[in-house]
């Protein structure tokens, strides 16, 4: 087991997943210590994520715990294994440790899926649009910590690039293709930036129009991430006083009936381009 000043957001998911395995097995830290042949302490240490663990040690781990999810545990393996360090962390001394965690989720994520009420997604910001949104955080950030958060934005968008881009839907609220964030030609360039994007295969974009009225989750910013398998997705909560990840299977449900919900009130991608050409134009 290997100790780590600042625990990846990955490793913090395995070890949330073995205390709950271990609680499910109706046993304490002294118990499945003393199944596992190590001491109370390291095994705390395993579950607050201050030390890694082993492909190997998962697995035993489980077999004391009962679990017979082979997919599930296999998933985790390879979680533990994946110790590779992205680029976001070189922003980890820079940023918050919460906008991190974000990307590092991403980066790893199977698919992705958002809805938004306020903004433009940050996964289709363009770089004038995302200066402009930072330039009004209270209290106001200095000008370096401004462009330290844009180059971060824009780094996180490569999951929608390359070989293998990621699965997005992004359901958007008409309420934010409105707002003319930066002014009218930011806006227009921004407009035409989610055109572009929304022509990708694996982009889906549509707009929540005015007229469905009221809609589930109206009030604050969700993203779902898929995981390896449907256990280990995450919901991310983008709030005024923080990022929030939710992981429990209640919570897991709660958002993926959500996200049906608001999808079903949604405008067709093609309905949803066509509303974005429109607001274009009258700019």
């Amino acid at each position: 087991m290997a100790g780590r000043s600042a625990p990846t957001a990955r490793r913090m998911r395995i070890a949330a997943e073995l205390r709950k395995l271990r609680e499910r097995a109706g046993l304490t830290a002294t118990e499945a210590a003393r199944l596992l042949g190590t001491s109370q302490g390291q095994l705390s240490n395993v579950e607050t994520a201050r030390f890694g663990v082993s492909g190997d040690r998962i697995r035993a781990m489980a077999r004391n715990y009962s679990c017979s999810d082979h997919a599930f545990i296999e998933a985790l393996v390879r979680m533990s294994e994946d110790r590779k360090r992205g680029w976001w962390e070189e922003y980890r001394e820079i940023l918050p440790a919460g906008l991190i965690d974000l990307a590092e989720l991403e980066h790893h994520a199977r698919a992705l899926r958002g809805a938004i009420t306020a903004h433009i997604p940050g996964l289709l910001q363009t770089g004038d649009h995302a200066r402009e949104i930072f330039r009004q955080d209270v209290p106001a950030m200095p000008p370096p910590e401004i462009e330290h958060r844009v180059s971060f934005r824009i780094k996180r968008q490569a999951v929608l690039y390359g070989e293998a881009p990621r699965q997005y839907q992004a359901l958007v609220h008409e309420a934010a293709l409105r707002i003319e964030v930066g002014g009218a030609s930011v806006a227009r360039q921004q407009l035409r930036h989610l055109l572009d994007m929304s022509e990708h295969d694996h982009v889906t974009f549509q707009v929540i129009p005015f007229k469905a009225g009221a809609i589930p989750g109206s009030g604050q910013s969700v993203y779902y991430a898929y995981g390896p398998v449907p256990p280990l997705d995450t919901v991310h909560l983008d709030q005024s006083h923080g990022l929030a990840f939710l992981d429990t299977e209640a919570q897991l449900d709660k958002y993926r009936v959500l996200f049906d919900k608001i999808e079903a009130v949604a405008l067709s991608p093609m309905d949803s381009r066509d509303l974005v050409h429109s607001i274009s134009r009258n700019l």
